[in-house]
C-alpha cells in the first residue's frame, strides 16, 4: 500500500508543476485555457500534498 500512495504522490507532483507551468505560460487572453490548468494544478497541488503526509505518517 506504501509504494501505491508513493505513486500517486509522484504523479500528483507532476501533474502540479505540469499543470502550473501551462497555466502560468499560457496566453492570458483565453481565460478558459488558463481556468482549465490552474484547476488540474490545484488538484495536483492538494491529492500530492495528502499524498506526501499519508506516507510521511506511514513511514515515520
Amino acid at each position: 500500500m506504501t509504494k501505491l500512495v508513493a505513486l500517486i504522490c509522484v504523479i500528483s507532483w507532476a501533474g502540479f508543476w505540469a499543470f502550473g507551468y501551462l497555466a502560468l505560460s499560457a496566453d492570458f487572453s483565453n481565460s478558459r485555457q488558463v481556468t482549465i490548468a490552474a484547476v488540474l494544478a490545484a488538484m495536483g497541488f492538494i491529492s500530492g500534498t495528502f499524498a506526501y503526509i499519508a506516507l510521511g505518517r506511514r513511514l515515520g
